[in-house]
């Protein structure tokens, strides 16, 4: 009595602390008063009937003392009152089973199931209609958990059970609900792999094949990596030497995809992709894949940074063309690109140019003009002109060649190679004043980027008409512009040429004179050298010995270093030439300043002395 009046006191003071109630009721089973207890645990469960502890510590009571029937009365009251509770629904059914009353069980799961538990529940309802032979029961089970849980993974294990238990035709079925179930909208690559890999177990590897490609056509390539792997293995096993190629393509082709995902300027990836598909691909799909690549302009303001990214339109266009033979899409393609480069900033002639031809193999010849036309107007760039020049030849349209020229002209005088293209049609069309005016008005421009060459077929193209006295013009009115060495000694070997020994001699004569006086040694050197080969060929003893003497000689000296800082750079060795005349000069120059010398230092030797004699009469005076 007086423990129990202990508890009573402890209850009184903490109603709400349920581990004082469980104390006096386990306190009261042990003095074997079952009926106390059950009072104790129901006053409990008054002061809170959803503490699972109480309804636990009750039920586990009556099991212990085998009473059945007071046990089941509580967990019809507990799951009533709480049935999201699975522990209760686990204890009661286990009870009904150890007491094998699987009916029993059976009715309690499926009050249970109508709440929809966790799948864990499910599972056990299902393993125990297995456990006695149950299979209708347990199939009919698995259709109602795979719509309350709907997931790829029941799916599934609804199809292995039904594969487990013979039923090759149910499962098949259940894999073919699945599909439609999801959908194209909810699709899982999971799926797809245990439904190819049960056809394959069955034997059946076309089957297979066709789940492996519809779920790869339908699937995007960031949904199905282990998809990808799963094929490749498949046809390792069961393909030919076609079906690993597509597995290889397709693989190749998830990686440009994956590539050109993180970063869609990576122009080389869709070169790549394309390539891949243009050799393997549908012309829809390769057509697809060249607008989403087109799409991608660049971000930059630069020639260079574009290069890459025409290319893309060039080989749309030629793929238009050639593979898909379309004439009306490959204009649009052409126009395309045109419209797309900024052609204020830069242009590139190469798209002008392929756009114009391809008018031309369409026999569309004004079109081809028009376009051309087009370009210089926009961008007038040398490449255009030539490119629009070469078409008017090949149409024998030299009139209209003449026209380019001039606009080229206009465009850049100080071109040197229009000039001479311009001169060479004249030429070619026998036209000689026509060539031998442009040539005139070329040397008169003031400013000009390679005179030299222009200034050489202009000679050239006179030593071909013959006119000597024209080409000595040329040669003097080029050498009042220049005294180079190589215009003397051309000059020199044309006379020679000519067979004019005389005016070729005195042409050398004159290079050396006016090279002494310009102190250029070395291309004093090879203006003697030439001479010497001239006089070789076609000179006397007398002249070959004169030439001989002029000759250098060649000497090693040393000079300073010259340091910017100001500090010392040290010396180096060079080669010099002494010339024979500059020799004899150097000679009396040199003797003249030692004369000059020995004056200055008598004048100082003069002035001291008469020096001395002043300090002597001073001292005299004294």
């Amino acid at each position: 009595m007086r423990k129990r009046k202990q508890f009573e006191d402890n209850i009184r003071k903490n109603r709400a602390v349920m581990v004082n109630w469980i104390k006096y009721a386990r306190w009261e089973e042990e003095t074997q008063e079952y009926q106390r207890a059950r009072s104790v645990y129901e006053r409990a469960l008054d002061v809170d009937h959803r503490c699972v502890p109480i309804w636990l510590k009750y039920t586990e009571m009556e099991m212990r003392h085998k009473q059945v029937n007071h046990s089941r009365n509580l967990w019809d009251r507990a799951v009533t009152l709480m049935p999201r509770v699975s522990q209760f629904w686990y204890k009661y059914t286990y009870m009904e089973e150890m007491l094998e009353n699987v009916a029993g069980a059976r009715q309690v799961f499926e009050r249970w199931m109508e709440w929809e538990p966790e799948e864990q529940a499910w599972s056990s309802y299902i393993n125990m209609e297995l456990r006695y032979k149950e299979i209708d029961r347990a199939r009919s089970i698995y259709e109602k958990f795979v719509l309350v849980h709907p997931t790829v993974k029941n799916w599934i294990r609804f199809a292995k059970f039904e594969e487990k238990h013979g039923n090759i035709a149910g499962a098949r079925g259940v894999y073919e609900r699945a599909v439609d179930f999801f959908g194209e909208e909810y699709m899982e690559e999971g799926l797809f792999i245990g439904f190819a890999k049960f056809e394959e177990g069955q034997k059946e590897s076309e089957r297979a094949r066709a789940i492996y490609k519809y779920a790869l056509e339908k699937l995007t390539k960031e949904q199905c990596p282990d998809l990808f792997k799963s094929y490749s293995i498949f046809e390792k096993k069961f393909g030919d030497r076609r079906g690993i190629e597509d597995v290889i393509i397709n693989k190749r082709r998830f990686k440009y995809e994956t590539e050109i995902k993180h970063n869609p300027l990576n122009y080389d990836a869709w070169f790549d992709l394309l390539r891949l598909l243009e050799a393997d691909g549908s012309l829809d799909d390769v057509r697809d894949t060249y607008e989403r690549a087109i799409a991608n302009i660049p971000l930059v303001a630069s020639k260079k940074g574009w290069r890459r990214y025409i290319y893309l339109w060039i080989n749309y266009a030629l793929f238009e063309e050639l593979e898909a033979e379309d004439v009306d899409k490959t204009r649009e393609v052409y126009k395309g690109c045109l419209d797309v480069i900024p052609h204020k900033k830069f242009t590139f002639g190469k798209i002008w140019l392929m756009f114009a031809q391809f008018e031309i193999r369409q026999k569309n010849l004004d079109a081809a003009r028009k376009i051309l036309g087009t370009s210089i107007g926009k961008c007038p760039k040398p490449k255009l002109f030539k490119g629009y020049i070469d078409l008017e030849l090949q149409m024998r349209e030299f009139d209209r060649c003449r026209k380019i020229y001039e606009k080229f002209l206009e465009h850049d005088m100080s071109n040197c190679n229009t000039w001479m293209k311009f001169a060479e049609l004249e030429t070619i069309l026998g036209d000689t004043d026509r060539a031998r005016a442009i040539f005139n008005l070329a040397i008169q421009q003031p400013l000009l980027d390679m005179p030299e060459i222009l200034w050489k077929a202009y000679i050239d193209f006179e030593v071909e008409e013959e006119e000597h006295e024209r080409v000595r013009a040329l040669y003097k009115a080029l050498l009042q512009r220049t005294k180079h060495v190589k215009v003397w000694i051309s000059f020199a070997n044309y006379e020679a040429s000519i067979d004019h020994t005389r005016k070729a001699r005195e042409i050398f004569e004159e290079a050396d004179r006016s090279l002494q006086l310009d102190t250029q040694k070395e291309e004093r050197v090879l203006c003697l050298e030439a001479w010497k080969e001239f006089e070789t060929k076609h000179g006397t003893e007398e002249t070959q010995d004169a030439i001989k003497k002029k000759l250098p000689r060649r000497v090693k000296k040393r000079r300073k270093i010259d340091v910017e800082e100001g500090g010392e750079g040290g010396w180096e060795e060079y080669w010099d030439y002494i010339f024979p005349d500059t020799e004899a000069n150097s000679s009396n120059l040199k003797f003249l300043q030692m004369a000059k010398a020995w004056k200055k230092q008598q004048n100082t030797e003069d002035s001291d002395s008469d020096d001395d004699e002043d300090d002597d009469d001073e001292d005299t005076a004294d």
